[in-house]
């Protein structure tokens, strides 16, 4: 039997949620950059490699966010390119799937224009910075668009949606637990924790 399609419950989710109810984010940057420094510290420990690719990935996501280049899935293709070092990362040709198989993400004719359309909403000042980071990590996540690499490229994303409203997380690692595609509370909370940890100092 086939599983539940887990992107299409997202974009039900992601419509219920009150985005609007996520804290305010204070704008001055802290002196700790936290995607430089858990790139330093626990992903270098682990794989140097990897550590360097994704610092490489993280100064080009924070010049387009500088020089507010238009987010769409070309430009998260531009970062993952450097992530992966690969000459190409595009979008997936298939169904993809998480969490040892129990989450399924559907693939449609319109589910790459549909995530371009989120991916502008992330730019959207009317939602306060926090929910757009969340709601842009949880896209990510949920509609899987790389076939390896997307929890990196969620957390690229959320980096870059608050750069490019000057704000920097002193500490990224907390972001990085399971979320699922049907939890409206968690997607909620997510907005939440990226308030808690932008008040680390």
């Amino acid at each position: 039997m086939t599983a539940t399609d887990s992107l299409s419950a997202w974009l039900r989710v992601r419509r219920e949620v009150d985005w609007q109810r996520a804290p305010a984010l204070r704008r001055a940057a802290p002196d700790r950059d936290g995607f430089r420094s858990w790139c330093e510290g626990p992903v270098r420990r682990r794989d140097p490699l990897r550590a360097e690719r994704l610092l490489a990935a993280h100064a080009r996501a924070r010049e387009d966010a500088v020089r507010r280049t238009p987010l769409n899935f070309a430009l998260l293709a531009g970062w993952q390119r450097e992530v992966l070092a690969v000459e190409r990362a595009p979008f997936r040709a298939g169904d993809a799937w998480a969490k040892a198989g129990r989450e399924r993400y559907g693939l449609t004719p319109h589910t790459r224009a549909d995530f371009d359309s989120c991916l502008y909403e992330a730019t959207d000042p009317a939602v306060p910075p926090a929910a757009r980071a969340a709601r842009a990590y949880l896209d990510v996540a949920f509609f899987h668009p790389f076939d390896d690499g997307n929890a990196r490229a969620a957390l690229l994303l959320l980096v870059h949606v608050l750069a490019r409203e000057d704000i920097v997380l002193p500490e990224v690692g907390p972001l990085q637990t399971t979320r699922y595609a049907d939890d409206p509370a968690g997607a909620a909370d997510l907005a939440v924790l990226i308030g808690v940890l932008n008040r680390r100092r």
